[in-house]
């Protein structure tokens, strides 16, 4: 999606994180606690949802979101609370042949950062899970910044923290809202589908 125009000039890759470099399923986590298939489900749509984690995402605590939900489905006050401090749990491992690709970039020097969705705190449990951030220069989260993608600003922020241009830049995100939002401020998008896909348009953008 980056466009042959935009080839000479992007020496930079800006990935998401959730659902691009690693898998995010809240029912990794719930399956464990609920053993009943038609209750999970009822959970997962009903209490513990990826609409209500969002509010984490953009900033919300989790002691405010745990309390305010648990006093809605007291039944679930364990599981609810289960959410804020085994999150990771959530996150099953990377996607396949990304973390390669990431080394890939590193290793022929091109800059990496991310601009991810996650919320402050669950990105403080996950993060010493994953050696492979060591190779970015920067990563801005939207928790910690009360900024959410697709929210303009959060792109505006990344490029003047990051020291970039917004043409340098090449944005990998699975998410074509937030894609649309990073290309309207003039960063490159590419809409993640898997690693093959992406790593054809690394190689034509000559970055691999």
């Amino acid at each position: 999606m980056a466009g042959d125009t935009a080839i000479s000039k992007i020496d930079t890759v800006i990935f998401d994180i959730g659902n691009v470099l690693y898998h995010w399923d809240l029912r990794c986590l719930f399956a464990k606690l609920i053993d009943d298939p038609e209750e999970l489900d009822w959970f997962l749509s009903h209490v513990v949802t990826p609409e209500w984690h969002f509010q984490h995402d953009a900033g919300r605590p989790f002691a405010d979101m745990v309390a305010e939900r648990s006093r809605e489905f007291p039944k679930y006050a364990d599981h609810i609370l289960a959410y804020s401090r085994r999150f990771p749990e959530s996150i099953p491992g990377p996607i396949e042949g990304m973390l390669d690709m990431v080394r890939a970039l590193a290793k022929r020097g091109v800059p990496l950062f991310a601009i991810s969705n996650f919320g402050a705190e669950s990105w403080a449990q996950f993060r010493p899970e994953a050696p492979i951030f060591d190779l970015f220069i920067d990563i801005v989260i939207s928790g910690e910044e009360k900024l959410i993608k697709p929210d303009r600003a959060i792109f505006e922020l990344a490029l003047k923290r990051f020291s970039r241009g917004a043409g340098q830049c090449l944005f990998i995100d699975d998410r074509l809202d937030n894609i649309e939002a990073g290309q309207a401020v003039g960063i490159a998008g590419h809409h993640f589908k898997n690693a093959a896909m992406l790593e054809s348009e690394l190689r034509a953008l000559q970055l691999l």
